[in-house]
């Protein structure tokens, strides 16, 4: 019996052993309930091997015809939700090895021959992982537009910006939208990188050392759309970086979303009251009928957790193990679906809750008056007036003082209060401490005005 001829009614490795698997192991050790969401990647690696296998004949054009009937027959019957899954089997791939050859007979027992579970579920994951990059990619367009047309409505409504929580300088709205933009942007970027690095073939690698057969690694390659092999068979079976770059990528993107959640939660809380979220994104209280509360930026916050404790489960399982393939990476994949799984939906809702977000500019407007918001524009106009920067910034914080005992704003004291402290100041002050004077004087790339917004905004629409 070869490695490829599992004996009738057992496993793929029965031979070697003298009892059975007790159903406790075979419970503990079985991946099939969770890694058969790779069966369609399977069945692609799977033919496109075996069209390999008869081009180099190494099986004949007949069995090639077998394999890909009996694999058409198994791709309906998963897709209509008729294969019938079993525990003894294992996994994905010897739940459809089985069938397929209950359907084609021998032509199914040769399809492993050139090849290993080891090098084939390497090979499964990196074309799953490929496919799940492409949707997040994809969804992380669309939550860029979704935040660029927020911001370009309110590419001129004044936000208070703030650093430690406290009223710093106006900003815009859009403008601060847009930072978020830029973050997401950088995590395209990573999903793009992280593409490049997952699209390797390790198929041919077999077991660890490669395989004796004459197998054309770089028609396989071709055939499943890799950019290249990998090109050291120990490494090409055991190494999961990308698994651990996809999940760290997430953990990133995660970090954003959370960070926005924050801010959407503190909008939204009637003491500060600059954001209402649509109703769909929300939910009540069992006890308390006025309530409305942010659920799903809340549950954002909370799962980016989740995201980076798959991280480091993922960084723990692959620290300690020697090459090559070992048993504890069957514990890659539902850290890595989970990952996914939870970015995507993630995704999909932030997107959709963008739309959904209706912004209340006069509570805005109200919080810069608080926090003395231009005190910094005061200080750049008596620099422009030829006073030293630190010797301006002594001049306003007095006045920021004097304005705290006074309980008033800073555009609110007479020219004379104002020249107490600095002769320097005119009349043309008062311009300079008009909100929309801040936010037009900030006008280059990166700056808050409305100018320079809507042209940022134009560049990301191009850019995408």
């Amino acid at each position: 019996m070869t490695e490829q001829q599992a004996p009738e009614g057992g496993k793929a490795w029965s031979g070697r052993f003298s009892e059975p698997v007790s159903d406790l192991v075979k419970r503990y050790t079985a991946s099939v309930f969770f890694d058969r969401r790779m069966a369609a990647q399977d069945i692609r690696g799977s033919l496109a091997h075996a069209k390999m296998l008869a081009k180099q004949a190494i099986i004949s054009a007949d069995d090639l015809a077998a394999i890909q009937r009996g694999m058409e027959q198994i791709k309906g019957e998963i897709e209509r939700g008729e294969f019938n899954w079993n525990l003894d089997d294992e996994d994905v791939h010897l739940n459809i090895e089985k069938r397929l050859t209950a359907l084609v007979g021998d032509a199914g027992k040769r399809l492993h021959t050139g090849r290993s579970r080891n090098d084939q579920v390497a090979t499964d994951i990196r074309l799953w992982l490929r496919d799940t990059l492409d949707t997040i990619d994809a969804l992380l367009r669309a939550y860029i537009e979704a935040l660029l047309n927020l911001a370009e409505k309110h590419a001129e409504t004044p936000l208070p910006g703030f650093t430690h929580l406290q009223v710093a300088q106006p900003v815009t709205f859009g403008h601060h939208l847009l930072a978020y933009v830029e973050m997401m942007k950088r995590d395209r970027e990573r999903v793009q990188d992280c593409r490049k690095r997952a699209n390797r073939l390790p198929l041919g690698a077999a077991a660890l050392a490669g395989t004796t057969f004459p197998i054309d690694r770089e028609f396989v390659a071709k055939e499943l759309g890799f950019d290249g092999v990998c090109e050291n068979s120990l490494d090409a079976v055991s190494d999961r970086d990308f698994a651990i770059e996809f999940t760290s990528v997430a953990s990133l993107i995660m970090v954003h979303i959370s960070r926005f959640s924050e801010e959407l939660i503190l909008w939204m809380s009637p003491r500060v009251g600059f954001i209402d979220i649509a109703d769909r994104f929300c939910t009540g209280s069992s006890i308390m009928p006025q309530k409305k509360n942010p659920d799903v930026p809340e549950l954002a916050r909370g799962k980016s957790g989740r995201v980076f404790g798959h991280l480091m489960g993922m960084l723990t399982l692959m620290k300690g193990q020697p090459l090559a393939y070992n048993k504890d990476n069957q514990e890659d994949k539902e850290p890595l679906f989970d990952t996914a799984d939870t970015l995507i939906d993630t995704l999909r809702i932030f997107a959709d809750m963008a739309t959904g977000i209706t912004v209340k500019p006069e509570a805005m407007a109200a919080a810069l008056k608080q926090g003395y918001a231009t005190a910094t524009d005061l200080a750049d106009y008596l620099v422009k007036k030829g006073l030293p920067f630190r010797d301006a910034h002594e001049a306003v914080a007095l006045a920021v003082r004097a304005a705290e005992k006074k309980g008033c704003d800073l555009p609110d004291f007479t020219l004379a209060e104002l020249q107490a402290f600095s002769s320097l100041i005119g009349e043309d002050v008062f311009a300079v401490l008009t909100v929309a004077g801040s936010l037009a004087a900030r006008n280059h790339i990166g700056g808050t005005a409305p100018a320079q917004v809507k042209a940022a905004i134009a560049r990301v629409r191009a850019q995408l």
